[in-house]
């Protein structure tokens, strides 16, 4: 008999060292197993029967995290125009369906 795993202990790794160039992730994260399946096009290398998989990829592809970008009062009213006058072009362009 096999036991559900909590949410605590269904974890995600991100794993790599200095001198390999692959990186490993395994997750349970099912939106994570998504992405790296169907958005990445990865290969699940292992699965542990419990909802856990493990993909390796190249270690260039993991990212380091960036500090979130810090916006001016000015620009952020710079972009929520540009935003605006986009959003009002695309729906200007749009054709009614069946016509």
């Amino acid at each position: 008999m096999t036991r559900k795993l909590t949410n605590y202990e269904q974890e995600t790794i991100i794993n790599f060292n200095k001198e390999e160039k692959i990186a490993y992730i395994f997750t349970y994260e099912k939106s994570w197993q998504k992405h790296l399946e169907q958005r990445l096009g990865l290969k699940p290398v292992m699965d542990n029967g419990f909802g856990g998989k493990e993909y390796e990829l190249p270690k260039s592809r993991i990212k380091p995290p960036r500090a979130p970008r810090r916006l001016s009062n000015s620009a952020k009213k710079e972009l929520a125009e540009r935003l605006h006058r986009d959003r009002v072009l695309s729906t200007q362009n749009l054709v009614p369906v069946g016509k």
